[in-house]
């Protein structure tokens, strides 16, 4: 599909056009790898097990690399970006304020059991960074790429921080030693400081990085795919629907009002629409099951996101950019 440059790249909100976008065509080959994904973990000999192995590899080198190449590949202007950076924060901690307050809430705070609902708030404000990065590109090319790294690197932080703490404290666990070990942060902090020392990677060096990083979206979709499951939704479905609402509908809305009040260009809304209506993370069962809670509860919540994802992207930028 082509981009306009007037229209992403512009610099007034009125730049763009959203109805012109065919949004079921644009998000097709990022859904459809991860239903290939499914297809393949589910029916031939390359089951979960390999899945797990290339989760590894993109998560701890593929995925970071990614990030940092795509942080530093661009001088980052910190007095435009640190609106949007305020933007990703005043929407995140909205979702992570919800997502906590469910329990307290009168009515369906009744429903809401304390192992599941620890585990379970990370669904309401975590991201899929795989999907983020392949919509960026195909929404703005490397200035999308760019945007969206900066609230990936921004936000990862705090929301790894907001997801491990309810279950650190349900468990009476520690969790400074699962942040500073976090790859995803640790390739964010090297990016944002190489970025802003100017350094920039050598030209040989730049066909190498830029193909791991392609290698990183597909492979990362895939197992997005591979890792879904449904079977264990049947109990808690009352902190299902709602943390669920929270990440996919309310977020989306929030993001859209946190825009218009900080005043982002077209290009920097359209990016913080996408980041807020993305799937949850996908390694948030693998977080829920390493910290000993129902990984597989979980899983099955990532799942329905994933699928979500596919209704809450064309309203958050379709519908919501359209306003």
């Amino acid at each position: 599909m082509p981009r306009s440059p007037a229209g992403l790249c512009g610099g007034t909100r009125g730049g763009w056009y959203p109805h012109r976008v065919n949004y079921a065509q644009l998000l097709f080959p990022d859904f459809s790898l991860i239903f290939f994904g499914y297809l393949v973990c589910r029916y031939t000999q390359l089951n979960r097990p390999l899945w797990e192995q290339v989760e590894a590899l993109v998560y701890y080198l593929l995925f970071p690399v990614l990030l940092f190449h795509s942080i530093i590949k661009s001088p980052l202007d910190l007095s435009v970006a640190s609106r949007l950076m305020a933007a990703g924060w005043a929407t995140g901690l909205a979702g992570i304020a919800l997502a906590y307050a469910l329990p307290r809430l009168p009515v369906l705070g009744r429903h809401m059991p304390g192992p599941d609902h620890a585990a379970s708030a990370q669904i309401a404000f975590r991201f899929n960074s795989f999907i983020g990065l392949a919509i960026a590109d195909r929404l703005a090319g490397p200035q999308g790429l760019q945007l969206i790294a900066v609230l990936i690197g921004v936000c990862v932080p705090l929301f790894n921080v907001a997801a491990v703490w309810p279950m650190a404290r349900h468990a009476q666990k520690g969790f400074a030693k699962e942040l500073i070990r976090n790859p995803l942060i640790i390739a964010t902090v090297l990016g944002l400081v190489c970025n802003l020392a100017g350094f920039r990677l050598p030209v040989w060096l730049e066909p190498t990085v830029t193909r791991l990083g392609a290698a990183s979206l597909a492979l990362g979709l895939m197992a997005a795919g591979a890792g879904m499951q449904i079977g264990a939704l049947a109990r808690a479905k009352t902190l299902a629907v709602s943390v669920l609402a929270i990440r996919h509908l309310i977020t989306p809305m929030i993001a859209w009002v946190v825009a218009r009040m900080l005043g982002l260009d077209a290009t920097q809304t359209t990016m913080l629409l996408a980041f807020s209506a993305l799937p949850t993370a996908s390694s948030c069962y693998v977080l829920a099951a390493r910290m000993g809670y129902d990984g597989a509860y979980v899983a099955g919540l990532v799942t329905l996101s994933t699928l979500l994802g596919v209704v809450s992207l064309p309203f958050a930028l379709g519908v919501l950019r359209a306003l």
